[in-house]
């Protein structure tokens, strides 16, 4: 079940030149456990990894990648309006969010064309266009590496916010998703108030037709990871104090926000470097993807410390232009 010494160069969106210890697939429960228990014996570490799309390997891993191939999918009508749908980790997060549609589920759709996996978004807590995915987590299946032992944690359970959840932090290594469970509609409850979302869809929107029209803005912005490789969204949008955002729309008065609460405001992060002239800019093979800023793209030979470097000067640049920390959403593996 394990395979050695492999190169993992495409099976992490960023496409960077690197090499595993060791790599297992597993299709159940049970050979997770076992997987675990292995590489114990074998004092090697673990990490779980899905797509690899929010990875960037600083060095080669010298430990055992667990790439979940749990692809189970189950569900329970509740009532005229709500079903739940329980879903394998090892889904791919957009063929899931296709499924949904298909079926006519409402409540993912925003969520279309993420890369990535179902285990995934649960730890990530994904978001795109006025929607989060724990919006609609019913609950959340895990494996205890310690105990070996299946839990199941209520979505309330996972402290979700903005981009995080705890099992990016206090619950960093140990639990592993095995299952999602979403709460999902049967009747349109539609956001289309982000960007130009209801412009494209228009008066009379589908299920079908608000997909497309996100995969279209998407793809418009964001590159193929077949052509560029990328983590996507390299950098969190900041959060900053109402009275620094009043105080810098003084000298910058076209600065967007999206309104938190009544003493916080999100800024894209986007902007921010955009602003700061790194739109296109280089560091030895990493780029600064001048269709989105957000971006930092590998453009055929880039090395993670290009990418590590030119993501500092950007990081030092937005705070000494505008006093704001932004901070990578990208997980450095090391």
């Amino acid at each position: 079940m394990i395979q050695e010494n492999i190169d993992i160069t495409h099976r992490h969106t960023f496409g960077i030149a690197t090499q595993a210890r060791a790599w297992a697939d597993y299709e159940s429960v049970d050979e997770l456990r076992q997987l675990i228990q292995e590489a114990r014996t074998r004092g090697l570490e673990f990490m779980p990894i899905g797509e690899g799309s929010n990875l960037l390997f600083v060095k080669n891993y010298e430990g055992l990648l667990l790439h979940s191939e749990i692809n189970s999918l189950n569900t329970i009508t509740l009532s005229d309006n709500e079903v739940l749908v329980r879903a394998g980790s090892g889904w791919k997060w957009d063929d899931f969010v296709a499924y949904c549609v298909e079926k006519g589920w409402y409540g993912l759709e925003n969520l279309s064309y993420i890369p990535g996996t179902v285990g995934a978004s649960a730890v990530q807590n994904i978001g795109a266009y006025g929607t989060e995915v724990c919006d609609a987590i019913e609950s959340v299946t895990v494996l205890d590496t310690d105990t070996l032992e299946e839990q199941i944690l209520k979505g309330n359970e996972c402290a979700y916010g903005y981009r995080t959840s705890r099992f990016k932090g206090v619950w960093r290594g140990k639990y592993i998703v095995t299952a999602v469970t979403f709460r999902l509609k049967h009747t349109p409850q539609y956001i289309l108030d982000y960007g130009n979302l209801r412009e494209i869809v228009g008066d009379t929107p589908t299920l079908q037709s608000v997909r497309e029209a996100v995969i279209k803005i998407r793809r418009s912005k964001l590159p193929e990871p077949s052509e560029l490789g990328s983590a996507g969204s390299f950098f969190v949008n900041p959060v900053i104090a109402r009275k620094h955002y009043n105080k810098l729309l003084e000298q910058y008065p076209d600065m967007p926000c999206y309104e938190i609460d009544e003493q916080q405001v999100k800024v894209p992060a986007g902007w921010l470097i955009d602003h700061a002239q790194w739109k296109g800019k280089t560091e030895g093979g990493a780029m600064v993807y001048p269709k989105q800023c957000l971006v930092i793209v590998n453009t055929g030979n880039a090395k993670a410390g290009h990418v590590v470097q030119l993501a500092n000067d950007i990081a030092f640049s937005v705070f000494e232009k505008y006093g704001i920390i932004i901070r990578p959403e990208v997980n450095y593996v090391y």
